[in-house]
C-alpha cells in the first residue's frame, strides 16, 4: 500500500504544467475510436481511467498507437484508427476501473449496436448508481441489465437495440448522463434532445463540433442528429484543471507564494474554481493563449490571507471535483465557507462529505456535517494527522495539500488511487517539498515511440 508523506512548507514559488484534462481524455479516445480515419492526440492523459476507456475502443475495433509515452504510466501522444461508426462487438466484458465517466459514457456509445457488451468496474464503481443513465436510455429503447450486488449498480450488461430519439429532461445537471445520451443519438434515427436544469461541463458538445458534428443549442437544450459522421482530426488535450486545483489552493492560501500553472483548460464550465479562489480573496491573473475548440492559457496566482465564502448553488455542478481542495481552503481561511447543494458528493468514489468532514477534524479542523454539503470554521492550526483516503484520489490530493499547513507529518495512506486521474502527482509534490521552483524539477520523463 503506497502512502504519501507530506511537513508543512515556508513557500511555494513554481512554474510548471500539470497533465492532460481526464474528462476530455476519455471523450477524444471515444470519438477518435468513432472517426472516418486516423486522428492523432497530444497531451492525453496517461492514467489507469483514461487508459482504460483507450482499451476499451480498442477492444471495440479502433486499435492505437502509441508515439510518445510518460515513463512508467501510459501513453501521452498517440493515433486511434477510427472506425467510421462501425465497431465490432468485443470478446470479453469490458473493465472500466474505477472511472464514472467512463462507464456512463461507453453505456450511451454502446447502448445502439448491433451487438451485446457488458461494462464492469473496481468496488468503488460497482457501488456506485447507473440508472440516472441506464433510465434514459431505456427511454431510447436500450436494454441494460443491471447486474451488481446493490440494486441499479454495475456489471452493466447492455443488448444492443436500435434506438429512437427522445427529448430528456434530465432530474439532476449532470455532463455525464448528457454525454452519454448524446452519444446514444448519434445512433438513433432523428434529433435526440438533452435539457439541462442547470449547465454543466461542454466538452462533449465541443469534442462534437472539433469532429464536425453538428448540434444546436437553444437555452439550456443540447439536440444532436443522428447519423453524422465524426470527421478524423488531431486533438491536443489542454492541462486539467480539476488537477491545477491542488497547486491553486497551496499557493492562494500561502501568503507570499507565487504559482504559474501553464497551457490549462480554461473552459468557463470548469472555471468556477478560479472564481472562488477570488472570492476568498487569492491574487490571479489568467492569460488566454488560444480557444479553438478548449480554451486554453495561463493562470499565475499570488498567495494571500483567505476569508471564508459561500458556495451558490449554481455554482456547484461544475465545482463538484474540486470541493473536497475547496474545503481545505476553507480550513486555512478566517471566517466561516459554508458548502450546501451538494449531495452529489455522496456517490462519488467515496462518501466525499463525511471524508472531508471526518479528516478535516483529524486535523484540527472545525466542521459541521450537513445531509448536502458541510460549514466549515476556518483559521483553525491544522496539525498533521494520519488520513485514509478510501481508494479516492481527489481526497488523497486534497489532504496532501492539507499536510503542507500542518505541524508535523501527515500520512495520507491508500494513495495507489491518485493514479486514476494525476499521474504524477507524487512527484510535483515532491519538487514542492524541496522548495524547487524551475519548470524542469516538475518535467514528468517520457520516452518517445517513434
Amino acid at each position: 500500500m503506497s502512502e504519501l508523506r507530506v511537513t508543512a512548507i515556508a513557500s511555494l514559488h513554481a512554474e510548471f504544467s500539470v497533465p492532460g484534462d481526464k474528462s476530455i481524455s476519455h471523450r477524444a479516445a471515444i470519438f477518435s475510436g468513432l472517426a472516418n480515419g486516423l486522428c492523432s492526440i497530444r497531451n492525453f492523459l496517461p492514467s489507469e481511467d483514461c487508459i482504460n476507456t483507450l482499451n476499451a475502443m480498442q477492444a471495440l475495433g479502433a486499435r492505437y498507437e502509441v508515439l510518445e509515452e510518460l515513463s512508467g504510466y501510459g501513453p501521452n501522444q498517440l493515433v486511434i484508427h477510427g472506425r467510421s461508426m462501425q465497431l465490432s462487438a468485443p470478446t470479453t466484458p469490458i473493465d472500466c476501473g474505477n472511472s464514472g465517466t467512463g462507464m456512463r459514457l461507453l453505456a450511451g456509445l454502446l447502448a445502439g449496436q448491433s451487438f451485446d457488451s457488458e461494462l464492469f468496474g473496481d468496488a468503488s464503481l460497482s457501488s456506485r448508481p447507473m440508472g440516472r443513465v441506464t433510465n434514459p436510455l431505456g427511454q431510447m429503447g436500450a436494454r441494460i441489465e443491471t447486474r451488481g450486488a446493490k440494486p441499479g449498480c454495475a456489471p452493466l450488461f447492455i443488448h444492443g437495440s436500435a434506438l429512437t430519439p427522445i427529448t430528456y429532461q434530465m432530474p439532476v445537471a449532470s455532463a455525464q448522463v448528457k454525454s452519454a445520451v448524446l452519444l446514444a443519438g448519434m445512433f438513433a434515427k432523428g434529433t435526440t434532445t438533452v435539457i439541462q436544469p442547470a449547465e454543466t461541463r461542454d466538452h462533449t458538445e465541443r469534442m462534437l463540433a472539433a469532429f464536425g458534428i453538428a448540434t444546436h443549442q437553444d437555452g439550456q437544450a443540447i439536440s444532436i442528429d443522428g447519423g453524422q459522421m465524426p470527421q478524423a482530426c488531431e486533438f491536443s488535450v489542454p492541462g486539467d484543471i480539476s488537477s491545477a486545483a491542488f497547486w491553486l489552493v497551496a499557493a492562494a492560501a500561502l501568503p507570499g507564494s507565487r504559482l504559474l500553472l501553464k497551457d490549462v483548460g480554461l473552459n468557463p464550465t470548469r472555471t468556477a474554481i478560479l472564481k472562488v479562489l477570488g472570492r476568498m480573496g487569492a491574487h490571479m491573473i489568467e492569460t488566454n493563449q488560444h480557444a479553438t475548440g478548449e480554451p486554453v492559457g495561463n493562470v499565475e496566482i499570488h498567495g494571500a490571507p483567505l476569508t471564508g465564502t459561500t458556495l451558490l448553488a449554481e455554482e456547484i455542478p461544475n465545482l463538484i471535483d474540486e470541493i473536497p481542495v475547496l474545503a481545505v481552503a476553507a480550513a486555512l481561511a478566517s471566517g466561516r465557507t459554508l458548502i450546501r447543494n451538494a449531495r452529489e458528493l455522496r456517490v462519488k468514489e467515496t462518501d466525499r462529505i463525511t471524508t472531508v468532514v471526518n479528516n478535516l477534524r483529524a486535523m484540527g479542523a472545525e466542521v459541521i456535517e450537513f445531509d448536502d454539503g458541510m460549514e466549515i470554521q476556518g483559521g483553525h492550526p491544522l496539525h498533521a494527522a494520519e488520513i485514509d483516503s478510501f481508494g479516492d484520489h481527489r481526497i488523497a490530493m486534497a489532504f496532501a495539500i492539507a499536510g503542507l499547513f500542518a505541524e508535523g507529518e501527515t500520512i495520507i495512506r491508500n494513495t495507489e488511487c491518485v493514479n486514476t486521474s494525476y499521474p504524477g502527482f507524487a512527484h510535483h509534490l515532491q519538487a514542492i517539498l524541496e522548495q524547487r521552483s524551475t519548470p524542469d524539477a516538475f518535467t514528468l520523463p517520457t520516452h518517445s515511440h517513434l
